[in-house]
C-alpha cells in the first residue's frame, strides 16, 4: 500500500525522534542528591516548623520523664477518660507511669466514642511535616484515621529529611516485604469541596498531637 508523501515525513519525524536521546530532567533522583536545598536547621527544628504551620501540635521532650509529664497534662487539660492505643511498646510506657486512661480494646463500639488514638510511626518528615504511618505498625490502618484526635509518640532517629528517606527507611527496615499500606499524614484532615470553604476534620482527625522524645526506647 503507498504511503502518502505527508505520512510519511510524519513517520520519518517519528522515527528521528525515537532515535534521539532525551535527557533524563532529574538524572540523580535515586541516588544521594536532593531537589531541595538543606536550610541548615535541625531535622527536629524543620519538622516543628512544618508539622505547626500545617495547624498541628509539637512537643519537644529531652527526655521520658518529661514528655510523661506533658503527656498527663494535656490530658488534665482536655480533660480525656478514653484513650486507645495498641502498641505494646507505648502501652508498656503508660504502664510503667501510672497512666490509667490508656485503652487497648479493638472493640468498635468503644473505639467510636473514644477521645484519641495514640500510635508511633515509621518516621517524621522534617521538609513536609508529614507522619509516615504504615499496616505493618501494630495500630494498624484504623488508629491515625478513626479517631477526632491523633496522638503521635516518636523518638530520636525518626526524623528524616524528605519523603524519599522516609521509603528508604521503610524499606530497610521491611526488607521482606514493605507493607501494604503506607500512609503520609500532613497534618489534621481538612477539605475544600463544599462551596471552597475550608473545614478541619472531615476525612480523618480534627487534631494531630505530635510529642518527640530525644531517646531511644527498646
Amino acid at each position: 500500500m503507498k504511503v502518502s508523501d505527508a505520512k510519511e515525513q510524519i513517520l520519518k519525524r517519528i522515527r528521528k525522534g525515537l532515535n534521539h536521546k532525551v535527557q533524563q530532567p532529574f538524572p540523580n533522583i535515586d541516588g544521594q542528591s536532593s531537589l531541595y536545598t538543606n536550610n541548615h536547621q535541625s531535622l527536629e527544628v524543620q519538622f516543628a516548623k512544618s508539622f505547626t504551620d500545617l495547624g498541628g501540635h509539637f512537643v519537644y521532650c529531652d527526655d521520658v520523664p518529661e514528655f510523661i509529664v506533658n503527656f498527663k497534662n494535656l490530658i488534665t487539660e482536655k480533660g480525656w477518660t478514653n484513650l486507645i492505643c495498641w502498641e505494646d511498646v507505648l502501652l508498656n510506657l503508660f504502664q510503667k507511669n501510672n497512666i490509667s486512661s490508656i485503652y487497648n480494646t479493638k472493640e468498635a463500639l468503644a473505639i467510636e466514642p473514644c477521645d484519641a488514638g495514640i500510635t508511633g510511626c515509621e518516621s517524621l518528615v522534617a521538609r513536609t511535616g508529614t507522619i509516615t504511618l504504615s499496616s505493618k505498625q501494630q495500630s494498624g490502618r484504623v488508629l491515625g484515621i478513626y479517631p477526632p484526635i491523633h496522638i503521635v509518640i516518636a523518638f530520636s532517629g525518626q526524623v528524616v529529611n524528605d519523603l524519599k528517606d522516609s521509603i528508604t527507611a521503610i524499606k530497610e527496615k521491611y526488607p521482606e516485604q514493605i507493607p501494604s499500606l503506607i500512609n503520609f499524614a500532613t497534618g489534621p484532615s481538612r477539605t475544600a469541596d463544599i462551596e471552597k470553604t475550608l473545614v478541619v476534620g472531615v476525612h480523618g482527625p480534627k487534631e494531630v498531637f505530635v510529642f518527640l522524645i530525644d531517646e531511644t526506647i527498646e
